[in-house]
This record gives structure tokens, sequence and C-alpha cells, in this order.
């Protein structure tokens, strides 16, 4: 573990963060993004662009675990679970809308041997309930699946679907890192239940406030264990809009009060992005500090694998951003961490 935190603190160095990730945001033409970013390699456009990017990450996370052993070995294994989650939803928007299954090949990550999926067995499934049947009948994921199946009859949205893998996922990842010891848990553990908690924030101002969803419909996929508790949780389902619901968390999530709740002519309408910008600043900062606490430990791993997520998700806004056409300082408004939501708070 010593030898792979060096290796990661040289990586670290070398990552889009700061100026250079500013630097990036003005290069003017996707070639030359491309080119900066994988300078050995043919990049056919921004889907293969965006593709190498989380191609590249999984590899690197799956890599760590010749250097592991115990529990931290599998809290790095399920990290690579979520590359896993990101295929299926693609595979199940696929076929709820019956796109052809042989058509899904560059949008799908290339994984390790036992984190592929029979795609085979999906495309002779005709159903919903086929579909569900694929996954093994003992563990969360096909549970939350079923879940997601009984509401979907009454309310056919893929979201439901893949709320059910987000939350599949994040369960697996409390339960993992509950077995580490004491002193890694507390390292790791702010990062993890803020990334959580961004998803039951999200789940309630999509689910409940844009899609209009009932409450006992998104109550069941809440992840026990962070800081919005179940009964926070379901108290922020049941307010009449996102400004009450928000209202709730303050700095359970920001790190400060964030901006002037409401717009400012009266009304109670809030920016879910804004919101969503700000709970993944404090994502990054917690990250960063997981990586400097624990200098060669698991903390600086996890730590390191939080940052080369916001790395990775960064670099698909810049290409998006060049793509269309946006202005530099634009793009750079837009990542994380967001500057444009300080001018707000």
């Amino acid at each position: 573990m010593d030898y792979l935190a060096a290796r990661l603190h040289g990586r670290k160095s070398r990552m889009a963060e700061a100026e250079r990730l500013e630097g990036l945001c003005r290069i003017g033409s996707l070639g030359d993004l491309f080119h900066v970013v994988f300078p050995e390699s043919q990049v056919s456009g921004v889907l293969d662009f965006q593709r190498l990017l989380v191609y590249e990450l999984a590899g690197e996370l799956s890599g760590f675990r010749a250097y592991l052993s115990g529990p931290g070995v599998n809290l790095v294994d399920w990290t690579l679970t979520r590359f896993q989650m990101e295929n299926l939803k693609v595979l199940i928007r696929a076929f709820l809308t019956k796109v052809p299954i042989e058509d899904l090949d560059g949008y799908l990550v290339p994984l390790p041997r036992e984190l592929t999926f029979d795609i085979r067995g999906l495309a002779e499934v005709e159903f919903p309930e086929g579909f569900v049947r694929l996954f093994p009948k003992e563990g969360i994921l096909r549970g939350n699946m079923e879940k997601a199946l009984e509401i979907y009859h009454d309310n056919p949205r893929p979201f439901f679907f893949e709320t059910a893998l987000d939350c599949s996922y994040l369960q697996g990842l409390v339960f993992r890192m509950e077995k580490l010891s004491q002193e890694d848990r507390e390292i790791i553990a702010p990062m993890v239940h803020q990334e959580i908690d961004i998803f039951h924030l999200m789940l309630i101002a999509r689910g409940r406030f844009h899609y209009g969803l009932a409450p006992l419909m998104l109550q069941p996929f809440h992840v026990e264990g962070t800081r919005i508790k179940r009964s926070l949780f379901i108290a922020m389902l049941n307010d009449p809009d996102l400004y009450a619901s928000a209202s709730r968390v303050g700095e359970r999530i920001f790190d400060s009060v964030p901006f002037e709740w409401g717009t400012g002519d009266g009304s109670n309408a809030v920016d879910a992005s804004v919101l969503e910008g700000l709970a993944w600043n404090r994502f990054f900062r917690l990250a960063n500090l997981a990586f400097r606490r624990s200098h060669m430990g698991l903390g600086a791993i996890m730590g390191y694998a939080g940052l080369r997520r916001v790395e990775v998700a960064n670099l698909i806004t810049i290409s998006e951003g060049i793509r269309g056409g946006m202005a530099g300082e634009t793009i750079r408004g837009r990542l994380i961490p967001r500057t444009d939501l300080l001018k707000v708070a």
C-alpha cells in the first residue's frame, strides 16, 4: 500500500486541477483538447474521448487491487461496480426504448470479466420482469430492482430502475466501508456520506419536485447511515417545494449557507443544479481532505479515487462546453469546484 500511495501522490500532482484546469478551458478546439489529454491516442470524437476517460479511470482503479488485501480490497473492488451500474443504465434505457443492443458498443465501458453483463440474455428479454430476473436472486441489487419494477408498473419511467441501481451501489459502499478499521472509517466516511446525501438530495429534487412523483414511491430508495436520516428524508419528500426541502439540510451537505433561498423576486424557486453543484464542491473538499489525512493509507487511495472521478467529470464538461461553443470562463464556472456558485454564496 505504501508503494501505491506514493504513486498516487505523484499522479495527483499531474491532475487537471486549478491552473491546469483553467488552461484546458481556454482550448479552442476539440482536437487540441484530445491531443493534450491523450497525446498518444487517436480520438475520433467527443463520445470516444469521454469513453476513454471513463475506461482509463476504471482501469486505474482495477489496478489498485493488486496492492491491497482484506476489507480495503473489498471496498476498492466495489468502486468498480459503479461502472457496471452505469453500463446497466445504458442497457435499461435501450431495452425500454427498443434500441437494438448491438447499437450500444460505443456507449458501454469495457470492464473486467467479473463485472460484465449477459448482453445476449438481455437481447432475448421481452418484458421488464425478465430483465429483473437476470440479476442474481441473492443480494441488494435484485431486491432494489424488484422494488423499482413494482413502481414501474404504475409509473413506467426508466428513472426508477436507474435509481435502484444507484441505491444498490451506495448501500454496498456503506456495507464495505463499515468493515474497515475505525481509523480508516473516520477518514473515508465523510466523503462517502456526502456522495450518498447528494443522491438523496437529487432524488428529492428530480423525483419529487421535477417528475412530481409521490413520496411513497421514493421512500424505498433511502440509504441508511448518512447525515440525512430516514425521518429527515421522509420529511423532505413531503415538503411543498424544493425551497422548503433543501432548507432542512443546510450545512449537513453544504459547507456554508449556500445562498439566499429563493430567487429574490418573492418566489420560492430553487435551481436543483445549483444545489447539486454546491454539494459536489463539498465532496471535492472532503476527497482532498481524505487524501491528505491518510498520507500512506487506504484513505489516500479512496480520496484519490474521488478526486479522479471529479477530474473525469470536469474533462467531460470541458469537452461538451467546447463542442457547444461556450466561452472558457463559462466552462470553468461549471466545473467542480463550481466557481460560478461562489459568487452567489
